[in-house]
């Protein structure tokens, strides 16, 4: 240990939403809001003490001028608090963190508010300016998850991907079963209430509520319901039952130096250890978890299949699958033996894929699933819009 160890002091994320469901009424600098202030309050940090709020948030900045310093102005923090939105698709939550640890190993900051929002119920059409003139005009909707640099959905390319690399939709299937079966086992068991507060949201008559579980998981999910699904966008494998669906929510941590949080006497939750960004070809993204892991476990000195607890981001059941395989140099028995403790609460295609809240997310879980088992060293791996891949490395002692 040592006193400029980067450690987080707390975490909070909403109940994950389903699209159009009890978060609907919510914007994303809302929800960012509302996880901000939780974190902080959770922290015990007096607000004018926090330096920096990173957030990320992946659909078009939601929509909005920077709409993290709109979280920020209606928070408890300081109107004089800087924040900036980062933009780097499904990695821009995780990308935050990375950010504020290096603020703070840098000495630019003691303490930094990290995560992301994501409202993609509220996600606006395209309507393209230009002058009236004669003649059809269309509209465009980004939640179809294309770009000018790809010729197909990502969907589509990711499901392609997969193949190419041994994983089959059956596999998908089966993954995707499983995820819903280890995050309701997970939460029979109280496991996301050290995530996740209660919001005040709309039940399904309009009326107010306060919800306190992710919306989207389907604990009566079974096979023979996902092998009846259509893959979407005419592809091979990937469907609405082995992807997660549209989601709305919120998760911050806080981070600060070691020496800090013992003069604020705070209690350590975890300690990052190092984070990395990686970038592969456009259609690359099933496997840039595993490039990421893989660049951690070369910084690290560490065997790349040595972790105690792994948390790879469910894109869609595919990716990792394959970022397992491709960590196991393509052998069955060593991928199947790194799932074992791969996502053991079950990942994103239960409870649901808020582009930019999901990188910080899946961090927050790995610290809890750390902490459950006594400590030891994880890493959370997660991919980007078009071949981006974030990844990082957490430490309970």
């Amino acid at each position: 240990m040592s006193e400029h160890d980067v450690v987080v002091v707390s975490v909070a994320r909403t109940p994950f939403g389903r699209y159009e469901g009890m978060l609907r009424e919510f914007d994303g600098p809302a929800l960012g809001t509302l996880a901000i202030d939780m974190a902080v309050q959770r922290s015990g940090i007096a607000a004018d003490a926090i330096d920096a709020v990173y957030g990320g948030v992946g659909m078009i900045s939601s929509a909005m001028l920077t709409p993290v310093r709109q979280a920020v102005l209606c928070s408890v923090l300081p109107e004089t608090t800087p924040s900036a939105a980062i933009d780097r698709a499904c990695c821009s939550g995780m990308t935050a963190i990375g950010m504020g640890f290096k603020d703070i190993r840098l000495g630019e900051a003691n303490a930094v508010v990290c995560g992301g929002f994501e409202a993609l119920s509220r996600t606006p059409l395209l309507w393209p300016r230009q002058r009236a003139r004669i003649g059809n005009v269309a509209a465009e909707d980004p939640l179809l998850i294309r770009g000018r640099v790809v010729d197909r959905p990502i969907a589509v390319f990711s499901g392609d991907e997969a193949i190419r690399r041994g994983v089959d939709r059956a596999q998908q299937d089966a993954w995707a079963m499983q995820s819903h079966q280890r995050y309701a086992q997970a939460q029979a068991a109280g496991y996301f209430e050290f995530e996740t507060f209660g919001v005040e949201a709309s039940g399904a008559k309009g009326a107010s509520t306060l919800m306190t579980l992710d919306e989207s998981p389907r604990p009566d999910t079974t096979l023979e319901k996902l092998a009846k699904l259509k893959p979407v966008y005419g592809g091979q494998t990937i469907t609405a039952g082995n992807a997660p669906g549209l989601s709305d929510g919120a998760a911050f941590l806080v981070l600060c130096r070691r020496d800090f949080a013992k003069a604020n006497g705070l209690l350590p939750l975890a300690r990052i250890v190092d984070y990395v960004q990686i970038c592969g070809g456009p259609t690359s993204g099933t496997s840039t978890p595993a490039s990421a892991i893989v660049r951690l476990a070369e910084r690290s000195g560490r065997d790349v299949r040595g972790w105690d607890l792994i948390e790879i981001n469910e894109a869609y059941a595919a990716t990792p699958l394959v970022s397992t395989l491709a960590l196991a140099d393509g052998q069955l028995d060593k991928a199947q033996q790194l799932r074992q403790r791969t996502n053991v609460h079950g990942g994103a295609v239960a409870l649901g894929h808020p582009l930019g809240a999901s990188g910080a997310r899946i961090v927050m879980t790995l610290i809890n699933g750390l902490r459950r088992r006594g400590g030891g060293r994880g890493v959370a791996a997660i991919c980007g819009g078009f071949g981006q891949g974030d990844g990082l490395l957490v430490e309970v002692e």
